[in-house]
C-alpha cells in the first residue's frame, strides 16, 4: 500500500516542515487542502507553486492531490440556481485543476464540499444533482488535458443531500464518460451505506482512484473500533495502486502523533492480512455504523 496523509492536520506548520515530518514518518505522499496554502488558491504565483513542488520532490514525496476544494474563497456554490455564482464557482474548480497540475503529476481532486453542492435557493435534489453533473462535465476536458482526475465523493445524508452513495457517484462517473472523472472511497463517509465496505470497494473498484481512511467518529485510524482489514484486503487482492490517505478531523492529538500512529497502525493491519492470507479473515461488519456517533466531514 502507498500511504499519504492530508496536510491540514499540521496546523500552523511551515510547508517545508510538514513535508519533512511526513516523509520522516514513512509516508509516500502528501495530500493538500488548498485553503492551507492561500485564501484564494487561484492567486498563488507560479513561482510559489514551483517552490511547493520542489519542496515535495526534495523530501522524496509525491503529491497525492487536493481535497477540501471549496473552503475558500467563501461564498461559492456549484449547484445554486444563481447562474452567475454557479459559473464563478466552476471557474474556481478550473483554477484548482491548474493548481493541482502545477503541484505534481497525476494528482486527484477529491470533490466533497457538502455545503457548496447541497440544494439551495429552492432547488430540488434532482435539479442540484443535474447542475453538479453539468459542471463536472464542463471541466472534464480541462482536467484531462492537465492530467488531473476529479473524484466524485459520496457523502452521508447528514452532510449533504446531493450524491449520498457510491452507487450514485458511480452513476455520475458513467454518465459523464470521461477518464478525468472518477470516484473514491472514504471509510468515514460510508456510514450510511447498507452493504459491507469491502463489497462496495470490490463492486466499484474500476472507478475508484483514491481512498481515505479514518475512524467512523473522525479520529485517526487505530483510535476506534472500525475494522480496516476487509477494505485493505480487498484493495490488495484487486491490485490497487492508488493512495491510501489518512484524513483525520480531530486534531487534538497533535499532528505528528496522528501521523505516526496512523501509519504504524495501517502497516500493522497489512502485516496481519499477509499473515492471515490463506486462512481467511474474521470480518467485523465494516459496513455497519460504529457506536459512539461520528463527526461531520466539514467542508470538503
Amino acid at each position: 500500500m502507498r500511504h499519504a496523509i492530508c496536510n491540514e492536520i499540521y496546523q500552523g506548520w511551515k510547508f517545508e516542515d510538514v513535508a519533512r515530518s511526513v516523509r520522516g514518518l514513512g509516508y509516500d505522499a502528501l495530500e493538500i487542502a488548498p485553503f492551507t496554502l492561500a485564501e484564494t488558491p487561484a492567486e498563488i504565483p507560479e513561482a510559489r507553486r514551483r517552490e511547493y513542488r520542489s519542496i515535495l520532490e526534495s523530501e522524496g514525496l509525491k503529491f497525492a492531490g487536493l481535497h477540501w476544494l471549496m473552503v475558500s474563497p467563501k461564498g461559492l456554490h456549484v449547484t445554486t440556481p444563481d447562474t452567475a455564482l454557479r459559473e464563478r464557482s466552476w471557474r474556481h474548480i478550473r483554477d484548482l485543476i491548474d493548481l493541482c497540475a502545477d503541484l505534481g503529476s497525476d494528482g486527484v481532486m477529491v470533490f466533497g464540499s457538502p455545503q457548496q453542492r447541497s440544494t439551495t435557493g429552492g432547488a430540488t435534489v434532482a435539479e442540484a444533482t443535474a447542475r453538479y453533473v453539468d459542471g463536472l462535465a464542463g471541466v472534464a476536458s480541462h482536467a484531462a488535458a492537465r492530467g488531473v482526475t476529479i473524484l466524485v465523493e459520496a457523502l452521508p445524508i447528514g452532510q449533504s443531500n446531493v450524491v449520498n452513495s457510491l452507487e450514485e457517484a458511480a452513476a455520475i462517473v458513467r454518465q459523464i464518460g470521461s477518464p478525468a472523472i472518477r470516484t473514491m472511497f472514504d471509510t468515514h463517509n460510508a456510514v450510511d451505506e447498507t452493504e459491507s465496505h469491502d463489497t462496495l470497494v470490490e463492486r466499484y473498484f474500476n472507478l475508484i482512484r483514491h481512498v481515505h481512511v479514518n475512524e467512523m467518529d473522525g479520529k485517526h485510524p487505530g483510535t476506534g473500533d472500525y475494522d480496516f482489514k476487509p477494505v485493505l484486503k480487498a484493495l490488495e487482492r484487486l491490485g490497487y495502486t492508488g493512495w491510501v490517505s489518512i484524513e483525520a478531523f480531530d486534531f487534538s492529538f497533535g499532528a505528528e502523533r496522528i501521523a505516526r500512529e496512523s501509519i504504524l497502525y495501517l502497516k500493522e493491519q497489512n502485516e496481519q492480512i499477509r499473515s492471515d492470507r490463506g486462512g481467511g479473515l474474521h470480518r467485523i461488519g465494516s459496513g455497519e455504523k460504529a457506536a459512539g456517533g461520528r463527526v461531520s466531514g466539514g467542508d470538503r
